[in-house]
């Protein structure tokens, strides 16, 4: 063992060189006042909590949204009923758009501005049935509405008609 202390430090290059001047000063004062670790601040922690708080956040807007009724929504016989309707009148409206020339422009625009009109009374209604908890009298109103929508529709559609066979009389006519 005594051979390996020696080879060790034979072949072994220490250095020997004497530190700077002041060494032994400051290794005493550090050794005799303890620096106290400097907390830093990381906002690491707060960026995973701000992003922690958003998503909870998207989450509960996402999961809390304000349920509004829909006619559809009351019963599965009106959800027929809108289906039916909806679907008629979207069948109307391609019918009427069908015929859309310059002489039934203007009674074509008249339509779809009504159209607007009831589609706004509608909005109304949906809110008037969310805050009076399904009343069967604005149901009621809104079947009508959509009843009135129809009807509107086919007064264009016979106006139209009427145009035509007025455009063809006049085509007919013989002038003298």
């Amino acid at each position: 063992m005594k051979d390996q202390f020696n080879s060790f430090f034979k072949n072994t290059d220490f250095d020997l060189e004497e530190p700077r001047f002041g060494h032994l000063e400051r290794f005493q004062e550090r050794l005799n006042n303890p620096q106290k670790k400097k907390k830093s601040f990381s906002y690491k922690w707060m960026s995973v909590a701000a992003s922690v708080i958003l998503i909870v956040g998207f989450w509960l807007g996402a999961n809390v949204t304000d349920k509004t009724l829909e006619l559809a929504d009351v019963s599965p016989e009106m959800q027929e009923t809108e289906t039916f309707f909806v679907s008629t009148i979207k069948q109307e409206l391609k019918t009427i758009e069908t015929f859309r020339n310059p002489t039934t422009e203007r009674v074509i625009e008249d339509a779809l501005n009504q159209l607007e009109k009831l589609d706004n009374q509608y909005k109304d209604l949906v809110k008037a049935l969310n805050k009076s908890n399904n009343d069967k009298r604005v149901v009621y109103a809104m079947i009508s509405n959509y009843q009135n929508r129809i009807e509107v529709l086919q007064d264009v559609l016979k106006q139209i008609d009427e145009i035509k066979n007025l455009k063809v009389n006049s085509n007919d006519e013989i002038y003298i």
